[in-house]
């Protein structure tokens, strides 16, 4: 009767993590806390890496999903359950249908990448009918909610529910069991809220002076809006690459317990993440999706804060589609600087190319694309051109040589209608 007051209240307990715990223990991996000596060493501290990444579905989503779906009455598993994700809690719902003999819908939304939608149907086989639809997570969420209203299934959400919190809590349990020192710092990325909600309610009971950082990415901060407007908010339009964090609204749940028990939250722009995602892989060897990096990527904007304290980032997942990894080293140069993009009116005459590339171009830029129609009826055209640089430094030289050279240009990166039109 006491458990059952504390589901009513929404409230979320260590005794409930624990529970988790137990429940989750001979399904879910007990994934390494790895200290990273390459991260320790550029931000003067301990950095451990809480390797979710490397959990059964590739996300720490399965402990939450599998933990909920524990609890169906006899009629709820008969009936079925259906549940709307981003990728990663269709993985640990699928898996969970499978183990426990639950026949599931799983809402996903259109654009989710096919590596995802593969995973889920690889997880789930018999057991779960997959449906793409719309193009965010709340648009599938809205369809899986009439979904469940029309055919009697339970609805199993990816993080307002204190089950689903409580599973991702267990995180929490092994990070302080695993680490042999104190533990100043623990950055965890956020989207819908659960993870933060049921790792810093564990980490927070049980060492206090523990900072609970969370992560957003720049196109989507909910949980911040949500906190510095003192309620849950919804943002009229989001940036869906990072993916796994990419919602519109936080939970009303996970809300009122992530106003207790975190310190601060970093946004974080998605280039920066586009850039530990490709640093993780080439210094690592660990394939990180963008939400999984999120972390990692906030460190940068902690690094005095941060020098000479143990540090936890929970890698909230792996499951990176190969297809995306174009569009993840573009994004990361022109966060860096390295790749920009000009609409540059060509006198149309004999040698105005040729003029541009000796004495325009410095000796280590390169062009990474031209495209230019000729029109004889016109003195000038216009052509799109793509310019790799070593340095970031060399941007203000090839600027002014640009201007000194009297080629008329049109910077794309800088006019957000253009970049998102032509790139």
């Amino acid at each position: 009767m006491e458990q059952q007051l504390k589901r009513k209240q929404g409230a979320v307990y260590v005794e409930d993590i624990l529970i988790a715990y137990h429940t989750l223990k001979d399904v879910v991996h007990h994934t390494p806390l790895q200290k990273n000596p390459l991260l320790s060493e550029r931000y003067e501290c301990n950095v451990y890496l809480k390797r979710e990444d490397l959990q059964v579905v590739r996300s720490f989503k399965i402990r939450g999903a599998y933990n909920r779906m524990k609890h169906l009455s006899e009629e709820e598993r008969k009936n079925g359950i259906v549940c709307a994700s981003a990728g990663n809690h269709a993985q640990g719902v699928a898996y969970s249908c499978r183990a426990l003999g639950v026949h599931g819908k799983v809402y996903m939304p259109a654009t989710t990448p096919r590596q995802k939608v593969s995973q889920v149907e690889l997880f789930g086989k018999e057991m779960v009918e997959i449906v793409l639809v719309g193009d965010t997570f709340d648009d599938s969420f809205n369809e899986a909610m009439k979904c469940a209203k029309k055919e009697g299934r339970t609805f199993i959400h990816p993080f307002d529910d204190e089950y689903v919190i409580a599973g991702q809590g267990t995180i929490g349990v092994e990070v302080l069991n695993d680490c042999e020192e104190p533990i100043d710092f623990v950055f965890a990325s956020i989207g819908g809220g659960g993870l933060m909600a049921g790792l810093g309610t564990y980490v927070k009971s049980i060492s206090p002076a523990t900072k609970v950082i969370g992560v957003e990415p720049e196109g989507a901060p909910s949980m911040k809006s949500a906190l510095d407007q003192g309620h849950v908010v919804t943002l009229e339009e989001i940036d869906k690459f990072v993916d796994g964090a990419a919602v519109k609204t936080v939970g009303e749940k996970t809300y009122a317990l992530c106003k207790e028990i975190i310190d601060d939250i970093v946004v974080v722009p998605e280039g920066k993440v586009c850039t530990t995602i490709l640093e993780l892989y080439n210094e690592n060897a660990i394939v990180v999706e963008p939400a999984g990096a999120l972390p990692i990527a906030a460190l940068d904007f902690y690094r005095d804060k941060i020098r000479g304290k143990t540090v936890v980032c929970v890698v909230s997942g792996g499951n990176n589609d190969i297809d995306r990894m174009q569009e993840i080293k573009e994004r990361s140069m022109i966060y860096e600087g390295l790749q920009h993009y000009f609409i540059v009116n060509f006198p149309q005459r004999a040698g105005a190319l040729r003029e541009f590339l000796d004495e325009v171009l410095g000796p280590t830029d390169d062009i990474t694309r031209f495209e230019y129609t000729k029109k004889n009826n016109k003195e000038n055209g216009p052509a799109l051109v793509g310019i790799e640089l070593k340095r970031r430094e060399d941007y203000a030289p090839l600027i002014e040589r640009m201007k000194k050279k009297g080629f008329p240009f049109q910077e794309v990166n800088k006019d957000p209608n253009l970049f998102h039109l032509l790139i």
